[in-house]
């Protein structure tokens, strides 16, 4: 039965399902929504709405968008997904200034700290860097083209990220792993030189994101995985402190070991200069606040926060440095059964400066719509002007978590389905 499933599930020709995607700039000057192929970008200091500008023709992506990124500084933005094209944006005039090509389709993108190199992570694991020294010169990005800087072994790579320091790139993906790699001085030539790989999930690594804040420097990694804990690692040995059972504690992951039953960690992401981690569930209406104790160097629950009135399950989180407002979207493109192309419901969680370990300072308020920065212009912009009924987002977070376990739980095959997959690889067939 569970053969046939998979095969049934690998030959439907329904286009995949793909989450939106929230990104904030560093200082909040902007912010910017994915649904599908659609790339929708708000101007918090003009208060009005972005137009992109690329000179190629059509829209900017055809298909769903799978990652997006805003650079330390700000500066620069990118965009990656299903059609194997990274663009990169210049996030002061929003102009497309380079379009690069990728072999497969994009599932993560990073920038470095110095904003000189962009990285993306394709799905046959493989992460390429992107030069961009003197990207002042336009014209000198016109055809820049990507190169191999590091691989997983034919994994998907699920998230990407570089630590605080530039020093390191971390790369996680479907089998569990997470590889933390010294990022070289000359990265056209490779990553060669691995620091460690931080082991211990059971299930696909979902995202990744650095617990940093001027009065703790000593930054730490935290992971959320498809078995629904957050892990807190030491990257420079690979040492796993600590585990949260995010799943269990929030009620959404039955006792009996039901793997059907799981929530998935979709989201991670740290309010900056506080020891607050906010987290995304698949299952769980609103995000739940784990707490770092950096001396302890344990993760706990601070607080779950619900957003009353609406079943708002969020599928991309994204904070600024500059602001303590925490922005969620949840959303999908292509929802089988419903009119609607795409749809996404953007809400702002305000409150949540920590800076005692112990408790959360301020009480976390999920803002009205009014009382968002950029108010409903913005919202107008970001989520579109149609309305949708509740039933069509719980529908949506279904969909998305079929599709988020057909990408990323490894299928299992009968020898005769392996060897019948291997003749039929499209590679095969065209050197045929």
């Amino acid at each position: 039965m569970e053969e046939t499933q998979t095969e049934e599930a690998t030959n439907s020709n329904d286009v995949e399902v793909a989450p939106a995607l929230i990104s904030v700039h560093p200082n909040q000057n902007s912010i910017a929504v994915a649904v599908g192929s659609d790339l929708r970008v708000y101007n918090l200091l003009g208060d009005c709405a972005v137009s992109l500008l690329d000179d190629s023709s059509g829209p900017s992506h055809k298909e769903s968008i799978r990652a997006i990124r805003y650079g330390a500084d700000g500066k620069l933005f990118v965009s990656a997904g299903d059609d194997k094209i990274v663009k990169i944006w210049s996030a002061e005039s929003w102009k497309c200034i380079s379009s690069v090509c990728s072999e497969k389709r994009v599932t993560a993108v990073a920038v470095s700290k110095d904003g000189q190199y962009v990285c993306f992570a394709d799905k046959f694991g493989v992460v390429w860097v992107v030069d961009l020294h003197g990207h002042d010169d336009i014209q000198a990005l016109v055809n820049k083209k990507a190169t191999p800087l590091l691989a997983h072994y034919c994994s998907i790579i699920t998230s990407l990220e570089f630590s605080p320091d530039g020093r390191f790139v971390v790369s996680a993906d479907r089998d569990f792993k997470i590889r933390v790699t010294l990022f070289p001085k000359k990265p056209l030539d490779g990553a060669h030189d691995i620091q460690s790989f931080c082991l211990g999930h059971t299930e696909f690594v979902s995202c990744l994101a650095f617990i940093c804040t001027v009065d703790y420097p000593q930054w730490f990694l935290v992971s959320g995985s498809g078995d629904s804990t957050v892990r807190l690692w030491d990257i420079t040995s690979g040492s796993l402190l600590d585990t949260c059972e995010v799943g269990i504690k929030a009620g959404h992951l039955e006792s009996d070991g039901n793997d059907e039953g799981r929530s998935t960690v979709t989201g991670l992401c740290t309010i900056q200069d506080s020891l607050l981690v906010a987290v995304a569930i698949q299952s769980l209406p609103g995000i739940m606040l784990l707490s770092c104790n950096v001396s302890a160097r344990t993760l706990s629950i601070a607080k779950i926060v619900s957003i009353k009135g609406e079943n708002v399950i969020p599928t991309s989180l994204g904070s600024s440095s500059s602001a303590g407002l925490l922005w969620m979207v949840t959303g999908v493109s292509n929802l089988p059964g419903f009119d609607c192309s795409s749809l996404s419901r953007v809400k702002v969680i305000a409150g949540l400066n920590k800076k005692s370990p112990d408790s959360v300072e301020d009480e976390p308020t999920v803002l009205e719509d009014n009382d968002i920065p950029g108010g409903m212009e913005l919202l107008k912009k970001l989520q579109g002007s149609v309305s949708v009924e509740e039933k069509v987002f719980l529908a949506a977070a279904e969909a998305l978590k079929t599709a988020m376990c057909n990408l990323l739980i490894k299928k299992q095959y009968s020898s005769e389905k392996r060897e019948f997959r291997k003749r039929t690889r499209n590679d095969r067939k065209i050197k045929q």
